[in-house]
């Protein structure tokens, strides 16, 4: 492989002349960090991101966030449209530095979609070296939904999504039954639990530098169960490291677009025999594009992290079909199909808009990765550090979260750190906020109304594995931060008690908002569903940012 070059907004030989307004922006973000130019590229100024294990306190190095999106498929995936350099130059156009072509699991693609896909891949990563694009394949879990697996560059990375996929595919070996009282349940979860250990196998040998997994909408068809999402994670915490927090298809619900029942992120379904079956029928919605189990505060990702286990959330495309595009599938050539070729015709442009839900990669969903320096094993580790937050809409320009004991004069923990304190200690959580300067692609200068600050107790491994609620956890704080501009930081004043806990970040444009779904007294202002037919995603976005832990010493 070529060797990796800075994107331009990172590299102080391009010119800010030679900048659009978003590269200017996020050039301006990294100089506030104090990283810029060779410094990120060597990673010079990094230091461990985690506390130390004897001491109290911790600090973190200063990172720049990279922008990217883990759910992208192309031409080789039997259901999309585009072809690679489509997407990747839709990509680029929108300000993303990394992408993963997680192509859906198919014989055909195993056969040859794979290997063909890398060709491209591997031409690309030479053709532009500033671009990060890995390769990865969207895994139908035994039993249940699908996840995206992707590995570092090097000489097995297709070679290890092609294995697993012939050995531990759901669709392809056809163990698909997900429900509680099917008989081939049992053997399914388990197959699951062995496919992940598989990868961290592979990971632990050398036969690849890295690997990661995160589950994909998992609640679309309710059939990821909470002991199956526990399992998956405490079989290799290090590759199994979170679930999108958000779907895709974030234009389905554009109001009279695909119809009167549309629903954001295509989550139209009804509990089925495969469903888990105390999940509320009303967890099949998205909640201002959110996936129920994020959006509920209290509910199923902070029944997770309440373990005091990190468990990462992302947002992403899932782009198939893009809403008012133009182009249609192409036609297969007499006797050929996916199976023996592994690759869709390519797409052909019409003057009539097409079916479809999805934007383009980093047109309306960002999910963004904070490193000490540029490159594919540093968007990897800052993806399982945790060091992630997550916008729609281009709601921010940028979010720098730090979690400092007041005794201390560093710059505190970031997120998906931990920080030990004694019981009674005064916390400070500073949150730096740089507001959109420049409007988003939909032409709207978005507006950040509110930040929310949540807060959940930690207290160990769930009794019940299949509990989906955290009752310890709620909104503790509210900013109200209508009409501020440009970049200022929020100083929230904070108590370390006798339970270790952790703190998340959420906030929106303040447009749809009301009692979340545990009630008021949980969540007094959260997002809620839209009416069916009617969500535009632009006028209701929000942000998210993943945990800092804070154990508290003397508690488990």
């Amino acid at each position: 492989m070529t060797e990796q070059q800075l994107p331009a907004w990172a590299d102080p030989s391009v010119s800010p002349a030679a900048l659009d307004a978003q590269g200017v922006s996020r050039r301006q973000l990294m100089r506030r960090a104090g990283l810029f130019g060779a410094a990120f590229a060597a990673g010079s100024l990094a230091t461990p991101a985690v506390a130390s294990a004897k001491g109290f306190g911790g600090n973190d190095p200063r990172l720049a966030y990279l922008v990217g999106d883990h759910h992208v498929h192309s031409v080789y995936s039997h259901d999309a449209k585009y072809t690679f350099s489509q997407l990747a130059q839709a990509s680029a156009k929108y300000g993303l530095d990394w992408m993963v072509f997680n192509e859906h699991s198919n014989f055909g693609h195993a056969q040859y979609g794979a290997k063909l896909e890398h060709e491209e891949i591997l031409k690309a990563r030479a053709a532009n070296p500033r671009q990060l694009i890995f390769q990865g394949l969207e895994w139908y879990i035994p039993g249940a939904e699908h996840c995206t697996i992707f590995a570092a560059p090097g000489r097995h990375e297709v070679d290890l999504l092609t294995q697993f996929e012939l050995a531990y595919d759901g669709k392809l070996l056809g163990y698909t039954a997900g429900g509680p009282t099917h008989p081939d349940t049992p053997r399914n979860e388990a197959h699951a639990v062995k496919a992940i250990k598989w990868l961290a196998a592979q990971r632990r040998s050398g036969y690849v530098d890295d690997v990661l997994v995160f589950a994909n909408h998992p609640m679309r068809l309710g059939i990821d169960s909470p002991h199956e999402m526990r399992g998956w994670r405490d079989a290799a915490p290090e590759i199994m490291i979170g679930m999108e927090g958000a779907p895709g298809a974030q234009g389905g619900a554009i109001p009279g677009w695909r119809g009167p029942t549309s629903i954001r992120g295509e989550y139209e379904n009804k509990p089925s025999a495969d469903s888990w079956p105390a999940y509320p029928t009303d967890s099949y919605l998205t909640y201002g594009g959110f996936d129920w189990m994020t959006a509920t505060v209290g509910g199923m990702w902070d029944a997770m992290l309440s373990e005091g286990k990190l468990f990462t959330i992302t947002t992403n495309s899932d782009v198939h079909r893009v809403v008012f595009d133009t182009w249609k599938n192409g036609d297969w050539l007499p006797g050929q199909n996916f199976d023996n070729t592994g690759r869709l015709p390519d797409p052909v442009n019409t003057t009539e808009p097409q079916p479809g839900g999805d934007f383009w990669p980093g047109q309306f969903s960002r999910t963004h990765v904070g490193v000490t320096r540029y490159g594919y094993r540093a968007v990897m580790a800052g993806l399982r550090a945790g060091r992630v937050w997550l916008d729609h809409g281009h709601l921010l320009d940028g979010l720098d979260v730090r979690l400092k004991r007041d005794c201390d004069h560093g710059r505190g923990v970031t997120l998906g750190g931990r920080l030990r304190v004694r019981k009674g200690e005064k916390l400070t959580l500073n949150v730096t906020v740089t507001t959109a300067s420049r409007p988003n692609p939909h032409d709207i200068l978005p507006e950040l109304a509110h930040v929310d600050v949540i807060r959940g107790a930690v207290r160990g491994p769930s009794a019940d594995r299949d509990d989906w609620r955290a009752p310890a956890t709620k909104v503790v704080h509210t900013a109200d931060v209508s009409g501020r501009k440009g970049t200022y930081t929020l100083r929230i004043p904070l108590t370390a008690g006798d339970e270790s806990f952790y703190v998340r970040l959420r906030g929106s444009d303040g447009n749809r908002h009301g009692a979340g779904y545990l009630g008021a007294s949980v969540d007094p202002h959260g997002p809620i569903p839209h009416e069916p037919g009617d969500g535009d995603p632009w006028l209701d976005t929000w942000f998210y940012s993943n945990p800092v832990f804070v154990e508290v010493a003397g508690h488990r």
